[in-house]
């Protein structure tokens, strides 16, 4: 299970929280389940953030790694771009 899907069906389950089991009765229980919720979100956006920048960093290697194998081997990456193109040609022009 997902750290977000988890997230969201504790935040869901009432018997995790005893003061939405019978419905907020007090302020201060709907204060308190309200600062929860704050800080299980702002987890999950530091996750979020987290995340994205191991995403970004990882895209940037592979782009890196890709234009240095096109730089090193130019007439290998045009011979497999033109079968690519060639192949997806022939299945856009199948009926």
């Amino acid at each position: 299970m997902s750290n977000s899907t988890h997230l969201v069906s504790e935040l869901n389950d009432p018997s995790e929280h005893p003061a939405l089991a019978n419905g907020p009765e007090t302020e201060r229980d709907t204060d308190a389940v309200s600062g929860k919720v704050r800080a299980r979100l702002k987890r999950a956006k530091q996750k979020a953030a987290d995340a994205q920048v191991i995403v970004i960093e990882k895209g940037r290697k592979s782009a890196r790694a890709a234009n240095d194998y096109a730089h090193d081997r130019p007439w290998t990456t045009a011979g497999v771009a033109l079968g690519i193109g060639v192949l997806v040609g022939l299945l856009i022009g199948r009926k």
